[in-house]
């Protein structure tokens, strides 16, 4: 799986007009099931997320993670991390197909609640509009096969 992983003072997902999920303080993550994911991919990655340590300590350095901060994660599914971008068009072939994908993402979503991180989530398939006030900002590319 692929994550980007965005630091947030505050994260909303809007579906057809209606605010669907939002945080405040906490992680934007953007994810996406490959085709050779599996749910345990699945589980190192939330578990992984849980505890990246990229919130400031009391002297300023990133040493603290979304469980010791008490911070929340957004989650959205978002099959373009998986962009294949060697010509001008972008393909889409390594992505998990959407059946298996989405399958992934509710068990990433369900991995991560395990940990003890309040969760909400974007609509797996839909147009989202994603609105952010990045913190830092701080952005980490995650990518199940560096693990």
């Amino acid at each position: 799986m692929r994550a980007l992983v965005q630091r947030v003072l505050s994260a909303s997902v809007t579906v057809d007009n209606a605010i669907v999920g939002e945080i405040s303080r906490g992680l934007l993550v953007l994810v996406c099931a490959m085709q050779e994911d599996t749910e345990q991919k699945s589980t190192w990655l939330a578990q992984k997320i849980a505890k990246l340590r990229i919130f400031e300590d009391d002297d300023g350095r990133m040493n603290r993670s979304l469980l010791d901060i008490g911070g929340s994660a957004l989650v959205v599914s978002q099959f373009t991390l998986a962009a294949d971008t060697k010509g001008n068009r972008p393909g889409f072939s390594r992505a998990a197909p959407p059946d298996r994908g989405r399958a992934l993402y509710e068990h990433f979503s369900q991995a991560l609640a395990a940990t003890s991180v309040p969760i909400a989530n974007g609509v797996f398939g839909a147009d989202m509009k994603v609105a952010l006030v990045n913190d830092g900002p701080v952005t980490i590319w995650l990518d199940t096969q560096q693990q």
